[in-house]
């Protein structure tokens, strides 16, 4: 699980929210937390409150009342979402909470009994009341009921786009199903209509999440609607001719993935199209973990896939995150995996040490492995993929390459290149004639250093 960082927080104020009250106008705070499905989920119920006449504040004393969007994927982000809600409570006092934990509402009522209302993941309707109940609307026709062009919590020029909820997967370790339901694929007209006022408002990177990205428009056996089919081929390639950058997330390695390496190598070779960049949830590579895990066991087909991929698009790169410390991982089924990491070669790597989740499946298989030997392997792992990272990140030392401006201050330029994704990858700095630029802007730069995770560079 990735979480979001302090700094997209709303209440700790990064966030792109205007504050222009007018007298009398009720307010709402919004605590969004968990990974960039949640903060889309937040940026939803704010554009509808905002449409009613609420006003967002940054911060909570400005609000009449806060939301917290919570996550509850695993037992620490679930301990974050109560410490985040404990603090509403204390800042604020009246406190709505949304969000994946809500749908243990008993768990949350019982160490915060003061919250006024306790809503489930996407019960947009359900938030709405609840806000409505805790602080009524008093909108002013002529300045507040105007279509709303939509309350971003990130940066002006990258937005993260949802295709669909839900997951059809049943992995021992994971309650995602039973928090947001199997399967459900949004229209491909209404995610490209989504996009097209994205990129109309100035977005020039799209960051395509959902729980499975492989699996979009199963559940709605791929139709077309208004010229455009819903299936994950055909979305990327009409998202890539908005001309903004699109990435791609938590796709899982499905034989049809292959059909969308060839999109990202146009990318490559003229500008169009697809980022080259797939985020999958590998997980592990021991056949007999990933079937304890209840995940496909092929790790060595995917090791041809991987080659495959390169084969087409050799400047793909490809993220991925793993548990280690697993129920009955051995010490030969780690070494499998760090053997596996070396084989594969992936550009950006993230791990976490497995912890039981309440009601997951996981939790009652045998031979859980001690704190202390999860720790060495994470430290292991990360050893490994640190190295790899920095062996491939010297490698483009004096390569010309395209970055995406994030920021700009008084030290220098903080960009991302195309193998980057913002808060969970690398970044490209420039501390010299980098006065110009601003966020948003796409510039070629040279790269004259690489770091473990980084590289610098200049125009």
């Amino acid at each position: 699980m990735q979480q979001n960082p302090p700094d997209l927080r709303p209440d700790l104020a990064r966030a792109r929210i205007p504050d222009e009250r007018r007298q009398g106008q009720p307010t709402i705070g919004m605590v969004s937390l968990g990974c960039p499905k949640a903060l889309v989920d937040s940026e939803r119920i704010l554009t509808r409150l905002r449409a009613e006449g609420y006003a967002i504040s940054p911060d909570y004393a400005g609000a009449d009342a806060v939301i917290v969007n919570t996550c509850g994927f695993l037992d620490s982000a679930k301990a974050e979402s109560l410490d985040a809600i404990g603090e509403a409570l204390a800042e604020n006092g009246r406190v709505i909470v949304t969000g994946c934990l809500g749908a243990e509402p008993d768990y949350i009522t019982g160490a915060h009994p003061r919250v006024l209302a306790v809503t489930g993941p996407h019960q947009y309707e359900s938030v709405l009341d609840a806000v409505h109940g805790a602080v009524p609307p008093s909108p002013d026709p002529f300045i507040d009921l105007l279509p709303a062009s939509g309350v971003s919590l990130t940066p002006r020029h990258y937005s993260y786009l949802k295709i669909s909820e839900g997951c059809n997967h049943k992995c021992k370790f994971c309650i995602i199903p039973d928090m947001r339901g199997r399967l459900v694929s949004r229209p491909a007209h209404a995610v490209m209509r989504e996009a097209e006022k994205l990129v109309q408002a100035g977005v020039r990177e799209l960051l395509v999440i959902s729980q499975d990205t492989s699996a979009y428009g199963v559940d709605r056996r791929h139709d077309t609607e208004r010229g455009h089919r819903a299936h994950i081929t055909d979305l990327a390639r009409d998202l890539g001719s908005l001309g903004a950058w699109v990435r791609l997330h938590y796709v899982y390695p499905y034989p049809h993935v292959r059909d969308l390496i060839p999109l990202m190598a146009a990318h490559s070779d003229s500008g169009g199209v697809v980022l080259p960049y797939l985020d999958i949830p590998f997980q592990h590579a021991h056949p007999d973990t990933l079937r304890r895990m209840a995940r496909p066991a092929a790790a060595a087909k995917t090791l041809d896939e991987i080659a495959a991929w390169r084969a087409i698009c050799p400047d793909i790169a490809l993220r991925s995150t793993f548990i280690v410390g697993y129920p009955g991982e051995t010490e030969d089924e780690f070494r499998t995996l760090l053997d596996w990491l070396d084989e594969a070669q992936l550009d950006r790597v993230g791990a976490f040490q497995y912890e039981n989740v309440r009601g997951a499946r996981a939790n009652a298989l045998p031979d859980h492995v001690p704190d202390e030997v999860k720790q060495d392997r994470f430290d292991r792992f990360m050893e490994k993929a640190q190295a790899i990272s920095a062996a491939k990140l010297a490698a483009k030392v004096g390569q010309r390459i395209e970055v995406i401006v994030d920021q700009v201050d008084a030290d220098g330029a903080t960009c991302r290149t195309k193998a980057d994704a913002p808060e969970i990858d690398g970044n490209l700095f420039i501390d010299e004639g980098f006065q110009a630029l601003k966020p948003g802007d796409i510039v070629s730069v040279t790269v004259d250093e690489a770091g473990e995770y980084d590289l610098w560079g200049r125009l």
